[in-house]
């Protein structure tokens, strides 16, 4: 069963765990009919989650850390480094590989070219069943009735692709109402699958410079994210000091 042993990041409640864990809480909880949320908390969600913070208190919620940023944070206020770099990009496929049961998925966000090649991935490479789709443009705006269509989908899990803070707003919000058992926050994991966008070489995966790869990729959409937000990270970081929580 997953740990229970927790440290505080920017008074974030982030879980000290492995990927194996993980998927088996994640699995258990399916199997069991019990809601669970996971969210993956890099520097650019402690930093625009800031206002939601709040709402993270839920035991439904487990917040596990993404990226070089986390660790290093971890150390300078802990002492240590977390077991493993939980990233959606690795975890979500390791999840919907090593899950016993078929499950049905619901993708919502991207562009609906993205979708599709999303929804292909999920459906050919990762065995799975895609319940239904929804963009997040056109699809997103024309939603009012996204939760009922979620609903008749009868989707074990979703997936929802709406980048920080939106997506975690959108499954705080609506998540309740929704019959789906499991519901992760995944950021730009559906342009990873789909191929629109590609992943650093492994070298570069293996050294923790990934995010260097993005940056360069997209330096005009990031440069922000690694320079001014990583500066609020480390700030928020040290004003919010607390100790870790034991299991």
């Amino acid at each position: 069963m997953i740990s229970n042993n927790v440290v505080m990041i920017a008074r974030f409640p982030v879980r000290v765990t492995s990927p194996d864990e993980l998927a088996a809480h994640i699995s258990s909880c399916i199997g069991a009919s019990k809601k669970s949320i996971l969210f993956f908390a890099n520097t650019n969600f402690i930093v625009k989650c800031r206002l939601l913070v709040e709402r993270f208190s839920n035991e439904n919620i487990v917040i596990v850390n993404d990226g070089l940023g986390m660790d290093i944070a971890c150390m300078l206020l802990h002492g240590r480094k977390f077991r493993s770099n939980l990233n959606g990009t690795d975890f979500m496929p390791y999840f919907f590989m090593q899950s016993k049961q078929k499950l049905r998925v619901f993708l919502l966000g991207g562009q609906p070219a993205t979708l599709n090649g999303a929804a292909y991935y999920l459906t050919h490479t990762l065995g799975h069943e895609v319940a239904g789709t929804c963009d997040g443009y056109d699809g997103l705006n024309n939603g009012s009735s996204l939760v009922d269509t979620i609903n008749d989908s009868r989707a074990d899990v979703v997936l929802v692709a709406l980048g920080n803070a939106q997506q975690e707003e959108w499954i705080l919000a609506n998540s309740e109402q929704i019959n789906a058992k499991f519901f992760a926050g995944v950021g730009g994991l559906f342009d990873f699958w789909s191929g629109d966008k590609p992943r650093a070489p492994k070298w570069m995966q293996n050294i923790r410079m990934e995010w260097f790869y993005r940056l360069c990729l997209e330096p005009k959409r990031l440069y922000k994210r690694y320079t001014l937000d990583a500066l609020k990270f480390l700030v928020s970081c040290i004003k919010y000091r607390k100790p870790s929580i034991k299991s």
